[in-house]
């Protein structure tokens, strides 16, 4: 056993076939909910930065940013209750949706929910392109984030389930891959629609956001659903032949019948919400609510949410900071490549390590070129130059980011999960990511005000914390089958002492005798 609870893998089982074109084109499909979160990310903060659409719905940041332009604080001209509620509304209604999504996700299937995300969000955007006043705006907010919350509890587990062991990280990062290619594509819609003549490009860029979730809905239609979920529901020669079809071979009879094994200790499970507080299931709950708990006190949505909005407080122009909004969009779709191609190389816990060095060190540096260049009341001045490095310190923030905590906060919590318990881990992992999406999204204008520069240093002490944690708590996850997932936290040092050796699906000799 290594540091932090490494083990050496030895006892997973091999099953047998290839990664064929079939699961490939089902999994890439499958991501494209990724593209509703990523679009509703990267639009809104554009469109809470366009004066149309201030002037329209919230006249009042509007005077205050007027009122504001010469005064000696401008950390605090976007700072609104009501602004930040348009904004966070969806979170709130996401976390309430991935409840009602578990159920879902476990009795009709993986793709019913999936079917029901898209339909959500497809609504809620064509209301937020047509809004009229407040009310029909935030309905519209509420709407998405059920789409959201359904499409993020569902995408993540189908992924894992669908994709072979040796190459799951990869197709799964597929959904992170989706929501940065969604960020980039709003914020290259908004630097476009905000020169719209007659002041309505708002409306263009929220009502586009019908597209990716016909998207969606149609890639819904069409795709198979998981062994798993064909198991769950009874179904076993079709799962049988699904699982062959994915695998390219007939031989998946060991595969199979660790399916079967899971599906039997599933059925016994009457109260899943109940079951997940089982001390045997200890690790999986801490994981599923402490990463996505971290994930959110990175801060990335500082920028992904406001990235418009603070680059303008930091003296950028309008179209620089829409801009400005696109090179982090590119720069966080390119280092999402970069995890895909190595996290079942390399694995999970190498890429939380280094994200999380780099996020602090980045975000340290932003947070005093910011104090000591801009000030404490943001009156100081700033110039290209120093514009132009907090630019790249940001950029390199978003690209640890993009390879780390990003893609593996979703990755991580969707395969640690034995099945009796998976659709609920799910759940508590999106309820937990957008409560505190919520949280952040409600309070950061205000934080900004009153921490001003120093709003940095607080999530780079987040960031610290969670480097630790995951350094002494999470074990490697990469390459081992999804149904055998309870002999990784068994082998650790600290979870061991949760799990009962009767839990463990499939040949755990040879870990046994590992750590010993």
């Amino acid at each position: 056993m290594a540091g932090g609870g490494i083990v050496v893998q030895s006892g997973r089982r091999h099953y047998e076939g290839g990664v064929t074109a079939f699961v490939i084109v089902t999994c890439v499909v499958a991501a494209m909910g990724g593209l509703l979160f990523g679009y509703d990310l990267g639009i809104t903060g554009g469109v809470t930065s366009m004066e149309p659409f201030l002037i329209k719905f919230f006249p009042k940041v509007h005077q205050q940013m007027k009122d504001d332009a010469g005064s000696t604080n401008q950390y605090c001209k976007f700072d609104s209750e009501l602004l930040t509620l348009f904004t966070s509304s969806l979170y709130i209604a996401a976390l309430v949706a991935s409840f009602f999504a578990s159920v879902t996700t476990r009795v009709l299937g993986r793709k019913m929910s999936m079917f029901l995300g898209g339909l959500f969000f497809f609504v809620g955007a064509l209301l937020n392109g047509f809004a009229m006043n407040i009310e029909m705006l935030i309905i519209g907010r509420l709407l998405l984030g059920f789409g959201v919350g359904y499409a993020n509890q569902s995408v993540p587990v189908y992924l894992s389930e669908m994709a072979p062991a040796n190459i799951r990280g990869a197709l799964n990062m597929g959904f992170q891959m989706a929501i940065t290619i969604g960020i980039l594509v709003a914020s290259l819609v908004n630097v476009v629609t905000a020169k719209f003549p007659g002041g309505n490009g708002w409306r263009y860029s929220l009502g586009l956001g019908a597209l990716p979730a016909i998207l969606m809905l149609v890639g819904s239609l069409c795709l198979p659903d998981t062994p798993n979920s064909i198991l769950e529901r009874g179904n076993i020669e079709k799962a049988r032949a699904m699982l062959q079809k994915i695998r390219g071979t007939k031989n998946v009879e060991e595969e199979f019948q660790d399916l079967i094994d899971a599906v039997e200790t599933a059925k016994m499970v009457e109260h899943p919400w109940r079951n997940i507080t089982q001390q045997k299931y200890r690790p999986q709950l801490v994981m599923s609510t402490l990463i996505p708990f971290f994930q959110q006190l990175t801060g990335i949505n500082v920028i992904m949410f406001y990235a418009p909005v603070l680059y303008k407080t930091l003296g950028f122009g309008d179209e620089a900071s829409l801009l400005g909004a696109v090179i982090s969009g590119g720069v966080n779709v390119v280092a999402t490549l970069v995890s895909i191609f190595t996290v079942d190389k390399f694995g999970r816990r190498i890429l939380f390590l280094e994200g999380g060095i780099q996020m602090f060190i980045c975000q340290i540096g932003v947070g005093a070129m910011i104090g000591l260049k801009f000030g404490v009341q943001g009156t100081g001045d700033i110039t290209k130059g120093d514009a132009n490095l907090i630019l790249v310190l940001i950029c390199s923030y978003v690209a640890a980011f993009a390879w780390s905590w990003g893609p593996l906060g979703w990755l991580v919590p969707s395969e640690i999960s034995p099945l009796e318990i998976r659709s609920t881990g799910q759940a508590v992992n999106v309820s937990v990511n957008m409560l505190f999406t919520f949280a952040i999204a409600q309070v950061f204008l205000s934080m900004l005000c009153h921490l001003k520069f120093g709003i940095f240093f607080f999530f780079a002490g987040f960031v610290l914390i969670m480097t630790i944690f995951i350094y002494a708590f999470l074990p490697e996850t990469k390459g081992m089958p999804i149904e055998e997932m309870t002999g990784v936290w068994k082998a650790h040092w600290f979870w061991g002492k949760f799990i009962p050796d009767s839990a463990v699906i499939g040949d755990y000799d040879s870990v046994k005798k590992i750590t010993a």
